[in-house]
């Protein structure tokens, strides 16, 4: 019983480790421009005044407040990922792979909130992710073509 609850233990924590890995692999990626800015006002997501207290400001951290704000952010940006500017309405292999490593990041801020451990450190991961969502979301979205025109061209005719 012993080695068994010591191979699970063990096989969580190389998995763990293996998708923080490949995660910092792939938000590490760098995009022409910040595409996410347009999203952001247009949806009116939280999440880069959230990195932005932490970071600059130095605020303490408001637990239930950010948390609320991040999760709300999560939800409108996987929606959008998964339907705006997007021909087959689903999920890409990475964009999976981060879904997954945020839901576990954020595990880790609720547990880390329980031990009264230091919470930032949580938040700007998840903002990092949330700012990698709208980039790509944005990114999508500047391609698009509506018949000769881009998606912003399209938008100053309305």
């Amino acid at each position: 019983m012993l080695l068994a609850t010591l191979i699970l233990t063990l096989s969580m924590a190389m998995f763990l480790f293996y998708l923080q890995t490949i995660c910092l692999r792939i938000l590490r990626r760098e995009f022409e421009r910040d595409y996410f800015l347009p999203i952001v006002n247009a949806n009116r997501l939280e999440f880069p005044s959230v990195r932005q207290a932490l970071q600059e400001f130095n605020a303490p951290v408001d637990y239930a407040r950010f948390c609320m704000m991040l999760k709300c952010d999560f939800l409108a940006l996987t929606y959008l990922l998964k339907n705006a500017a997007n021909e087959n309405r689903r999920y890409s292999p990475q964009d999976r792979l981060l879904i997954l490593y945020f839901h576990v990041t954020y595990l880790i801020l609720r547990l880390r909130h329980l031990l009264r451990l230091n919470e930032k450190l949580s938040i700007l991961q998840l903002t990092s992710i949330l700012q990698f969502f709208g980039n790509v979301v944005g990114l999508r979205v500047s391609t698009t073509q509506f018949g000769n025109l881009s998606a912003s061209d399209y938008l100053l005719t309305l």
